[in-house]
């Protein structure tokens, strides 16, 4: 691995009694193209937002780009999509992107705006309305050409094919592709597996707040003795529940 740029140091979190991170060590290399999958409430959410500093670590540290995760510059080279993405109800498309470009003192390049568009499958007649007329779709879409057009060194995109058809899930699959070209890290967490296979260089699956297994997607299978990426993913928390 590369010098890692984002770092967890036996990092846990409580919600009162309840324990939804437990120690996690993890580290992302930088260009690495990462992955973190599991189960609903396995903790995926929480870390990323204990990462940002949406949240406080009871235990442990982060670091971005060798800075505390409490330091706001240590974010400066970081692009967010969450899971639940809302845009302001009341903005046009356009304005949301120029909006979000000028927070970052960046303009919108018309010509660069049309190329994303173009590889996000995104029509852009669609910028002139107001995002409350999107569909889900059309909206994660926006949320993606903001990240992209920002051109990050980190992209953190929790479930970032949520609400995609099959043809714009392939189009933001090449697009990753071309970021790989970059030297860009990504970090994005999906209950869909064949995207981990197809996308990362390297996947953790996160169970009960701790990770289970850390490898290339394909050695998860292995790992398993299975065929599947879905059944090696059952065999991995099965196993680990089990032995808890």
């Amino acid at each position: 691995m590369t010098d890692p740029i984002v770092r967890f140091v036996q990092v846990s979190k409580r919600f009162g009694k309840t324990s939804v991170l437990g120690g996690v060590d993890l580290e992302i290399g930088r260009g690495e193209f990462f992955g973190l999958a599991g189960v609903n409430g396995a903790g995926k959410t929480t870390l990323i937002k204990c990462m940002l500093d949406f949240c406080r670590v009871d235990t442990g540290r982060i670091e971005l780009f060798g800075l505390p995760h409490v330091q706001p510059r240590s974010r400066a080279q970081l692009a967010f999509l969450p899971e639940r993405f809302v845009p302001p109800y009341y903005l046009t498309g356009r304005d949301f992107l120029s909006f979000m470009l000028r927070l970052q003192q960046r303009r919108l390049d018309e010509r660069e705006l049309l190329e994303m568009l173009a590889a996000l499958d995104l029509d852009p007649a669609a910028l002139a309305r107001p995002v409350r007329a999107y569909s889900k779709g059309m909206t994660q879409k926006l949320g993606l050409a903001a990240c992209f057009l920002s051109r990050r060194d980190l992209y953190v995109l929790d479930e970032p094919m949520s609400g995609l058809d099959p043809k714009a899930r392939a189009c933001v699959k090449a697009l990753f592709g071309r970021l790989r070209g970059t030297g860009a890290t990504l970090f994005f967490t999906s209950h869909a597996l064949v995207d981990m296979e197809e996308i990362c260089d390297r996947m953790v699956v996160l169970h009960q707040g701790v990770p289970y297994f850390s490898g290339a997607p394909r050695a998860l299978c292995d790992h398993y003795g299975e065929g599947s990426m879905e059944s090696a993913f059952l065999r991995c928390i099965t196993t680990t529940t089990d032995a808890r």
